[in-house]
């Protein structure tokens, strides 16, 4: 097929056109362009912190429909896919037993039904993760404000990550997820995944830029899930921890976990 000067020129400014975007892709995404990326997402709105955190008060829900508005406003917002099965289960945020959560930690003066009650659990954005070191592609990084990421693009499914982890909080996509996604019911503004990838609870990177809560927070009763700067006197977070004692899950291990449990306060009917 033959093309005059003038097609031929417009082809090669799409090319250009093209092969700016590409580059601007990877100066913001490639090697050491991850900063910069969280940087300008930034808007006047966008919550900062030194080191967010979470505060977990479980006395606070009371039925299971609480605990499963949770998962349901966390997974709907990031488009994680429902399998159905363990096997291929992808999970952001779940519950566990007590025994499971803690392990160490349990009294064999504690309630039988208390051992069984549901905790919520996720990532848990250590302050030293496990995670991070064993990548070798630097898909799973440490954000300056202590959120512990995922980038997508960069992840081999080498699954490191996964087998460093203590607290079981990543999950690998083995079949395409949105397969098992209604496509009628998508957050079109949240990427979806695809196979071969490992992705956990990200404290909604994407709703803090925008200035809000994370989502479970939202959906959460109130003071069940409290979220903020740890590092900030003033800030919900310290005050929660100021009021009761918390505890935090394998803390012997000396990743500094960042997700704090209150147990006990009150009683619950959501087991």
């Amino acid at each position: 097929m033959k093309i005059d000067r003038r097609q031929f020129f417009k082809v090669a400014g799409w090319g250009a056109a093209a092969g700016v975007t590409a580059m601007n892709v990877v100066g913001r995404f490639g090697s050491g362009g991850r900063a910069q990326a969280f940087e300008s997402m930034e808007t006047p709105e966008t919550v900062k912190a030194k080191q967010f955190a979470m505060v977990v008060d479980m006395s606070k829900f009371k039925t299971k429909d609480d605990i499963q508005k949770v998962i349901y406003a966390c997974h709907h917002t990031h488009n994680v896919p429902n399998w159905g099965n363990p096997k291929d289960e992808v999970k952001w945020i779940w519950t566990d037993t007590y025994k499971h959560v803690f392990p160490g930690q349990e009294s064999p003066f504690l309630d039988e039904a208390f051992k069984e009650m549901p905790f919520l659990v996720m990532c848990n954005h250590c302050d030293h993760p496990a995670c991070t070191r064993v990548c070798p592609t630097k898909a799973t990084f440490k954000r300056p404000d202590g959120i512990v990421m995922m980038d997508y693009h960069r992840c081999i499914g080498c699954r490191f990550c996964m087998a460093a982890c203590p607290f079981g909080a990543r999950s690998f996509n083995w079949r395409d997820p949105r397969l098992a996604l209604n496509m009628n019911d998508l957050n079109m503004e949240y990427p979806t995944r695809t196979k071969g990838v490992v992705e956990k609870c990200t404290f909604c990177d994407e709703r803090i830029a925008q200035g809000k809560q994370p989502a479970c927070v939202e959906a959460a009763p109130a003071g069940g899930l409290v979220f903020g700067d740890i590092d900030d006197p003033n800030s919900d977070v310290r005050k929660a921890l100021a009021r009761t004692y918390t505890i935090r899950r394998k803390p012997e291990l000396g990743t500094g976990p960042n997700i704090y449990y209150v147990i006990g306060g009150g009683e619950t009917n959501a087991g």
